[in-house]
């Protein structure tokens, strides 16, 4: 596989590094470090992957090019489009042309995340009741001061993606009964802080997302009839934390077991492998998940804006 970065921020140096000997060039208008300022001036003969790690806004477009080129894609989350059918035509095109288009969800691949969605599955828990996740940084600062980060609904769109498609992959969860239940503008143009929840869904999920926690942390409380489930922190910024605790009837202290990991972020090189396997293996490109979050943060969005106070 021959790679390219296509947006040489944060998220795209990270990207590089992983490529390691895959990747060929990166392209970006302003970084000088950047091979090419423009996609149009990189040879098409040169590279068949590229990893975008760019802005919303234009990501369709750019998209769109690539995969009409026959190119495979990595895309930085959410995949944003102004309307559903867009990424149907994506889904279409990428299909037609025998390429995979991918959206990278990297905590998918957090150790304890796969560890929780096994349990999930082998029915350990029992009827599941209540989910509850926090997902915090101390970016408000960096997000305020960016070009184009501190604008639309700001930290749902950014965390709360992931919050989205971690409930996805743990639960199946593709519902639209979300509700907005706080949103708040303390310190950005866009909101800083947002709480968002679906009753209706197995089992019901409360988020909580917020560039104003000063240490960066996570947090994971799973509830059901016959146990709990615990995370606490991500291991970039360990030490990370799973606890599970076994339910005693009709009451007392439960009997649990807890792991611990200190160690360097896994998940981007998992997700890159994981990428590379799908290139390899022709997997057709499903974007239908896409099509959800798309959907739901949409509406989420537009209430996440109108609730946040000025």
């Amino acid at each position: 596989m021959r790679a390219i970065v296509i947006g040489l921020g944060v998220q795209g140096r990270k990207r590089r590094a992983v490529a390691g000997e895959d990747f060929v060039a990166s392209v970006d208008p302003v970084q000088e470090e950047a091979d090419y300022r423009d996609l149009a001036d990189v040879p098409p003969a040169d590279y068949d992957t590229a990893l975008c790690c760019v802005p919303d806004e234009p990501k369709i477009a750019l998209l769109t090019e690539l995969i009409g080129q026959g190119k495979h894609v990595l895309v930085e989350k959410p995949l944003w489009a102004a309307d559903d059918d867009q990424i149907a035509a994506l889904q279409s095109l990428a299909r037609d042309k025998g390429v995979v288009c991918y959206t990278a969800y990297n905590h998918r691949f957090e150790p304890h995340f796969m560890r929780l969605r096994e349990i999930v599955q082998s029915g350990r828990l029992g009827r599941l009741y209540r989910c509850r996740l926090f997902y915090g940084n101390g970016t408000a600062q960096l997000v305020r001061e960016s070009a184009w980060r501190d604008q639309g609904s700001g930290v749902l769109h950014d965390l709360g993606s992931h919050l989205l498609d971690t409930a996805n992959f743990w639960f199946g969860t593709e519902g639209d009964d979300f509700e907005m239940i706080a949103s708040n503008r303390f310190e950005n143009r866009a909101p800083d802080h947002v709480v968002f929840g679906a009753k209706a869904s197995a089992p019901q999920l409360e988020f909580e997302a917020t560039l104003l926690s000063w240490r960066n942390h996570f947090t994971c409380d799973l509830f059901g009839e016959e146990g709990s489930a615990h995370i606490e922190s991500l291991c970039k910024w360990g030490p990370s934390r799973i606890t599970l605790r076994t339910r005693v009837r009709p009451s007392g202290r439960p009997p649990e077991e807890s792991t611990t990991l200190v160690q360097a972020d896994p998940t981007w090189a998992l997700e890159y492998a994981h990428f590379k396997r799908l290139c390899a293996d022709g997997v057709e490109t499903d974007l239908s998940r896409d099509l959800w979050l798309n959907r739901v943060l949409r509406d989420l969005g537009r209430r996440a804006t109108e609730a946040a106070a000025p």
